[in-house]
């Protein structure tokens, strides 16, 4: 086993009970000290009678370690939390919520439920920096063939990528990966996503797509391959990178989790970008694990929001 990971084993022998996972939180989201999540005061904070919950004399909050975080109004246990989270950040193509439920002994229901808020967690804040450097474009597209769906939901038109959701992705060259669902491959929407996530002046590389027509210019520098022609690799221009990104979410699709609907699959995009950028192997596995708990913060989402 490499270094950089630890068993399943050692996780169970490191957190074996709700109480020692709580002070793993507490001391990972309160370094320096008892936080209250609402005023953010660190003097006026005491303890109350329970074991694990405080009260903020500064605004009157009662809180604990799960408040402001996507394990808040949960009754499931903080160690088969961090469970989830450990399968989530290693395991390469996710992890299927019938699979965790049997795993940590709650219903397939709740798992699905701790995994969509885990999935919340993944998402990217919006003062995440923008890419930058050489960085590779493309999209793919997440959905049912057309074929394969009753009569009464088939589309009268097309094949391939008709009634499928468009997916674009963007990956640094030795770097970051970002990717979300767009309305379509128009050259606006595509465009529109590029400003808002890669840094002005970077060299852009994508293959032959109508939607990347007149990026070269004053913003950036492009250049693209014609995989219609079956050309792969131009000069230093490749897509090859983002495509391996397209190869473990498609494989994680059909292997784990079989269909997405339209509806979450941004939360499951975000899942697979946040394995590639804070999951790398390289890091060793409770530094992936941290990072996993520091994104918790300010993440709550209801199962009402979820299912409505």
């Amino acid at each position: 086993m490499s270094k950089s990971t630890i068993s399943l084993i050692t996780l169970f022998e490191m957190f074996p009970d709700a109480e020692s996972a709580r002070l793993y939180l507490e001391t990972r989201l309160w370094e320096n000290g008892v936080i209250c999540p609402q005023c953010k005061a660190t003097e006026r904070v005491g303890k109350q009678p329970k074991v694990g919950f405080y009260r903020c004399n500064a605004c009157t909050l009662d809180f604990t370690i799960r408040t402001g975080t996507i394990f808040e109004r949960s009754h499931i246990p903080l160690h088969k939390w961090l469970y989830a989270m450990y399968m989530l950040v290693t395991a390469r193509k996710g992890i299927s919520s019938l699979q965790l439920g049997k795993e940590i002994g709650v219903t397939q229901k709740s798992a699905w439920f701790m995994l969509q808020r885990l999935r919340e967690a993944c998402s990217a804040p919006d003062s995440i920096d923008k890419l930058r450097g050489i960085v590779e474009l493309d999209e793919c597209f997440i959905g049912g063939k057309e074929a394969n769906k009753h009569e009464s939901k088939k589309l009268k038109a097309g094949r391939g990528s008709v009634g499928k959701t468009a997916v674009l992705g963007m990956r640094e060259r030795g770097g970051r990966t970002k990717a979300m669902p767009i309305k379509s491959t128009s050259i606006e929407d595509i465009q529109t996503a590029i400003h808002a996530n890669i840094e002005v002046g970077s060299t852009l590389f994508s293959d032959e797509a109508t939607g990347y027509i007149g990026l070269n210019g004053l913003f950036f520098r492009h250049e693209s391959v014609n995989h219609s022609a079956k050309e792969y690799v131009n000069g230093m221009a490749s897509t090859n990178g983002i495509e391996s990104v397209w190869a473990v979410l498609k494989r994680g699709v059909n292997g784990v989790y079989h269909q997405i609907s339209a509806k979450h699959l941004a939360r499951y995009v975000d899942e697979f970008t946040f394995r590639l950028n804070e999951g790398d192997v390289k890091r060793h596995t409770l530094d992936r694990l941290d990072s996993f708990v520091v994104a918790s913060v300010g993440k709550h989402i209801t199962y009402k929001e979820l299912t409505a």
